[in-house]
């Protein structure tokens, strides 16, 4: 009767075979110990690192969930503070989008100029001037949509810009490796 294996192989040297030698460590020349400050006497404090911006890598539905909230607030304050200024509201898109591109992480990065144009519409509720009621809102998101289409686009355009560069760089770095 024959006996299958019940266990995978495992991978990695087997019992008894020689060992390959561990790279030597970052800075130190092998063979050489390392030095270390006499007594009393401290080591010097490392650099300072400048301080640097943020850089969250989002989801693909993170990204989408930031730009819309972003946009429903930048909505929200533009009706509280400016009455409801379009233009303001176009103009406060462009940094959005353009984040939204630079904050979304590798593998999701498709994703960014689909969510933009989502997260427009979602914060033009908050200005689009309509009547009262859900008719007179949609009437004033569909006009808003026309008359805004000029930066609606042009934010899309920057999402999709930044995306196509990020995606060229990726590629690139595949390739060098």
């Amino acid at each position: 009767m024959e006996q299958h294996r019940t266990r995978p192989r495992q991978q990695g040297p087997r019992r008894g075979a020689p060992r390959a030698p561990l790279p030597p460590q970052a800075g130190r020349r092998p063979g050489t110990a390392e030095r270390r400050p006499a007594p009393g006497r401290s080591r010097p404090a490392p650099a300072a690192r400048p301080r640097q911006l943020p850089n969250p890598r989002l989801t693909g539905l993170g990204g989408g969930l930031f730009c819309a909230a972003a946009m429903f607030l930048l909505g929200f304050l533009d009706d509280l503070l400016l009455g409801a200024s379009l233009t303001v509201y176009g103009v406060l898109f462009l940094p959005v989008a353009a984040l939204t591109a630079l904050w979304v992480r590798g593998g999701d990065l498709l994703t960014a100029p689909v969510v933009v144009p989502i997260a427009f519409a979602a914060g033009l509720l908050t200005v689009a001037d309509g009547g009262g009621g859900f008719l007179g809102g949609l009437m004033g998101l569909v006009t808003g949509l026309s008359t805004q289409a000029g930066w609606l686009y042009g934010g899309t355009l920057v999402a999709g810009a930044i995306v196509l560069v990020r995606r060229a760089r990726i590629i690139r770095r595949r390739r060098r490796v």
